[in-house]
């Protein structure tokens, strides 16, 4: 788990990271969601970063859910407003903590940047078929995800520092694939459980690995009575990361603030 404090703190953000990174990809994020006031409760999600056991491979979805459960235990500690916010399969993450579980009674805002609600590149057809007869044999055979930095991010620094980096995830199991599939079917299939409360959605317009229709899809279809979207033309996937990421933030940041206004 990580703990990034600031003085005088006027809320706690517990951030999720997406599929195939760590947590340590935000500590920039995180530095500049300290300086506008608010402490940062994080970490690396199973089977990923830094966390025990094999690397891209888990049993169950639930499994997320019950690390960022802990994580909001943290958060809770400090007494003061929280928000969750989620990127890419952290955003998915996010979504089914807020339809599975009742912590969203102690939230104040969610945050979802260009969540997981759709991929672009899934399987072939037939290595598809192949995958759910694997998913029972062999569960923890692993496959290449073929994701690059550079169709993530224009962020010429963090293509570079990825390549090397010896965190970042090349590889997930078969039950890793179908237990992310799963959860994107579920975020739809429960539309209705998701609850009424502020949600904020940020998209970058050229995404080249999530469905930005789906993504519209699900928004359109929750029934939130304060719920805003906000698509950034030409940014890709990675929207924290991109080069005009500071915008990002001060979007972020209002609806944050606005929200403390409100309570």
């Amino acid at each position: 788990m990580i703990v990034k404090e600031t003085e005088q703190p006027k809320g706690v953000v517990v951030a999720i990271h997406g599929a195939f990174e760590h947590a340590g990809r935000y500590e920039w994020l995180f530095s500049r969601i300290n300086f506008h006031g608010y402490h940062v409760v994080a970490g690396d999600l199973p089977g990923q970063g830094t966390t025990p056991g094999r690397r891209g491979h888990i049993q169950s979805f639930q499994q997320y859910l019950d690390t960022v459960l802990s994580w909001f235990e943290k958060a809770k500690e400090y007494d003061l407003p929280i928000f969750l916010l989620g990127h890419s399969m952290g955003g998915l993450i996010a979504i089914r903590t807020m339809q599975k579980t009742d912590v969203y009674k102690d939230i104040d805002g969610v945050i979802l940047s260009s969540p997981a609600l759709g991929m672009k590149n899934g399987l072939a057809r037939p290595v598809y078929y192949l995958s759910k007869v694997l998913n029972v044999a062999t569960p923890g055979m692993r496959f290449k995800t073929g994701v690059r930095s550079e169709i993530a991010t224009r962020n010429e620094g963090y293509n570079a520092h990825d390549v090397s980096d010896p965190l970042f995830l090349r590889k997930v199991s078969v039950r890793w694939y179908h237990e992310f599939e799963k959860a994107i079917a579920a975020a739809f299939k429960e539309l209705a459980d998701y609850p009424d409360i502020p949600t904020l959605l940020l998209q970058g317009g050229d995404d080249h690995l999530v469905d930005i229709d789906a993504v519209k899809e699900w928004f359109n279809k929750i029934d939130v009575s304060e719920k805003m979207i906000k698509i950034y033309e030409e940014f890709y996937h990675e929207i924290f990361n991109e080069p005009e990421r500071e915008d990002v933030v001060k979007d972020l940041i209002h609806f944050i603030d606005h929200q403390i206004e409100t309570i």
